[in-house]
């Protein structure tokens, strides 16, 4: 079974890291094909290793004229070619040994009895020390998606921020969110859950994990992630990338990105309200009401129940309302 792996990388020197290493990992990697959009000045492209009997499908566009993640993401995505397995990542990731294997072993186990499942989290940290990979796990079980604590609705936007928890247990656990830097699912994810490229960033997850819920797809979190990610910090041992809201990149572009974050806004309220977005709209099998009894996120009351700041406990097999 062949896996699609969609990577929109924007200036970022650990691109071909990413590459390489998912590719040395692999139990099958002659079943990979790696859709790259490359967000690179051409002076200065950020070179990809040979991908050896895997597949490659690469775009590169200058930053001046990227128009943010969502909008990378939804390029990427539309080199999709039909594979069996959807696997949405960041471009500065590592990999256990098979993780591939590992991701699909879990979903497999989970799709019985379900439309569809989708595997996500935000991962692991990993940071480099004297070029060497270094894992920082915070856990090697469960790390489960909530609402940031202290966290409430603003009275301009419904954008709110998560965070992972670890929880103690050895087999997945049912989540209410995604983390879009990691997310991995069977293929028609892709024809079910097209990326809406009038996102910007902030919000959205939210939307993504609402489309999901309500088309009656299942959201876990696994245990032992076999994916970490290197984090843009002071402690990461990588060269800092810039992002596409940088003061010295946004000057240069004719919109802005606080322009294109209030549409993003905009369209995550719409979202949320049930306006008909086309292949972007909410689902009919559940409810945002039945999101809100299963998250105790409840966008309409703009209420936020005790229950969405702590990991959902209930056994795997349990289908949300």
């Amino acid at each position: 079974m062949r896996m699609f792996i969609s990577i929109a990388s924007y200036c970022d020197p650990v691109l071909g890291f990413t590459v390489a290493r998912a590719l040395a990992h692999a139990r099958w990697p002659e079943r990979l094909h790696f859709g790259v959009v490359d967000q690179s000045p051409a002076a200065s492209p950020h070179p990809l290793p040979d991908v050896g009997p895997a597949r490659l499908s690469y775009v590169r566009i200058d930053p001046l004229y990227a128009r943010g993640p969502c909008w990378a993401r939804s390029l990427a995505m539309s080199l999709y070619d039909g594979e069996h397995w959807f696997f949405q990542i960041d471009s500065h990731m590592d990999f256990d040994q098979y993780w591939d294997e590992r991701l699909i072993a879990c979903a497999m186990g989970l799709l019985p009895g379900r439309p569809g499942v989708v595997l996500s989290a935000y991962p692991n940290a990993f940071v480099f020390e004297n070029n060497q990979v270094i894992r920082r796990p915070a856990t090697d079980k469960v790390l489960a998606h909530v609402v940031k604590p202290g966290s409430n609705f603003e009275p301009d936007h419904p954008v709110l921020g998560f965070e992972a928890h670890p929880v103690d247990r050895e087999e997945a656990v049912p989540g209410f969110h995604v983390g879009a830097g990691c997310l991995f699912a069977p293929g028609p994810f892709v024809q079910t859950f097209p990326y809406d490229p009038w996102f910007y960033f902030h919000g959205e997850e939210q939307a993504l994990a609402a489309r999901i819920f309500t088309h009656g797809w299942d959201i876990f979190h696994m245990a032992g992630q076999p994916v970490y990610h290197l984090y843009n910090n002071n402690e990461s041992g990588a060269p800092p990338r810039p992002m596409h809201w940088d003061a010295s990149h946004d000057s240069q572009r004719q919109q802005n990105w606080w322009t294109l974050e209030q549409r993003s806004r905009m369209r995550l309220a719409a979202l949320l309200a049930g306006e008909p977005l086309g292949a972007y709209a909410l689902g009919h099998a559940r409810s945002m009401a039945d999101y809100a009894a299963f998250s105790g996120i409840d966008y309409a009351a703009r209420t936020i129940a005790p229950q969405a700041f702590q990991p959902l406990t209930m056994a795997a097999g349990t289908q949300p309302a």
